[in-house]
């Protein structure tokens, strides 16, 4: 076991170092942010829901396309996991400071405590939402990783459609994935949605994501062909390979 963990550390070590940082903070970041908007709604009709978090859950997904066709879908599940926990951790020190004595600023402007309990219910959150949404986003990057690195296998080309289809297709059934996870575990139980809402929404909640992500895939196909140009992660693709 002490072995596995010091070989996974390695692996980390050398991912970390590999990949470029302002990818990983704009994964790491999105990932927070979605989260923390995904308290608020943007639009919310019988048999289709969404909340502002989707404005931003394909940039994660993007990251992770780009990661994976670079240095592999293992590559990618580790840096989902990373963020996972980093935003488990961002989590834990919101509730902590929702729990302080102090005023949130809004409450100076408008003079009702009202707004100060709303304040620190928005950011300390619920343990159920949390919850949801940490076992929906693993179970989403892995299959978003497993899928986009098997179907790349199958592909013979490298062009821009040869990634468009890998990340399309694991793109829209990992979204599902995380939507029906989601939407399961917390809005079935927690805010009374039928099933079939838990169905329509995930599946509509999916495409309009997918649709973001067919809009932004050429940038990310053009970062990741530069990468490659440029030798990026040579050290941790030599090491992944010996492995």
């Amino acid at each position: 076991m002490m072995q596995f963990l010091r070989r996974e550390f390695e692996d980390y070590r050398y991912l970390l170092r590999s990949i470029p940082s302002l990818v990983v903070s704009l994964f790491i970041v999105s990932v927070i942010m979605m989260n923390l908007l995904a308290n608020k709604e943007l639009l919310s009709l019988r048999y289709f829901a969404l909340d502002c978090g989707f404005t931003l859950s394909w940039i994660s997904f993007l990251c992770m396309d780009m990661i994976c066709k670079r240095f592999g879908g293992k590559a990618a599940a580790k840096v989902s996991i990373l963020a996972l926990v980093v935003n488990l951790c961002a989590c834990l020190i919101f509730k902590l400071m929702t729990m302080t004595p102090g005023m949130w600023g809004e409450y100076y402007s408008i003079g009702m405590p009202e707004v100060n309990d709303a304040l620190n219910a928005t950011f300390g959150g619920s343990w159920y939402v949390v919850m949801g949404s940490s076992i929906a986003m693993l179970a989403a990057a892995v299959t978003n990783s497993f899928i986009n690195h098997t179907v790349a296998k199958h592909l013979r080309t490298d062009g821009y459609r040869a990634f468009a289809a890998r990340s399309f297709i694991s793109t829209g059934i990992a979204q599902f994935i995380d939507n029906l996870t989601f939407a399961a575990i917390v809005s079935y139980h927690f805010f009374g949605w039928t099933l079939a809402q838990v169905l329509i929404c995930s599946i509509t909640g999916a495409v309009a994501e997918l649709l973001c992500e067919v809009l932004f895939s050429p940038v990310g196909y053009r970062v990741s062909k530069q990468w490659e140009a440029e030798n990026v992660g040579e050290q941790y693709i030599r090491y992944a390979a010996r492995a």
